[in-house]
């Protein structure tokens, strides 16, 4: 019981510390490249135990054949945040001529 109200005080703090800041900044030009393929995010099983929900936000950084380089989170829960970033780099962009930054928001909901 005391590890789950550790759990979930830290996640407090992190969720609102972490998101202070947070934009979504996009590319100057404004364009954002194509999302040709898609991997839904796995819902962690703690996640489901804790009825957990929330938006987790990542900076993708996305080569030039549209494979997913990287990817950093930039604001979100904790428990969600590596299920959004394995989520993230299986995901395939459309080409481009240079390597590019993505801002991805995924959201997850235990319903």
């Amino acid at each position: 019981m005391r590890k789950r109200h550790f759990l979930l005080l830290c996640l407090f703090v992190i969720c609102n510390l972490g998101s202070s800041g947070v934009g979504q900044s996009q590319q100057a030009s404004g364009d954002v490249r194509k999302i040709v393929r898609k991997t839904l995010p796995t819902y962690p099983e703690i996640a489901k135990r804790m009825n957990l929900s929330g938006t987790v936000k990542v900076m993708a950084v996305v080569a030039p054949d549209g494979s997913v380089k990287s990817v950093q989170p930039m604001g979100g829960s904790p428990v969600l945040i590596q299920a959004a970033q394995d989520a993230v780099y299986k995901w395939k962009f459309a080409n481009a001529s240079s390597e590019t930054k993505e801002p991805i928001e995924l959201h997850f909901d235990p319903q």
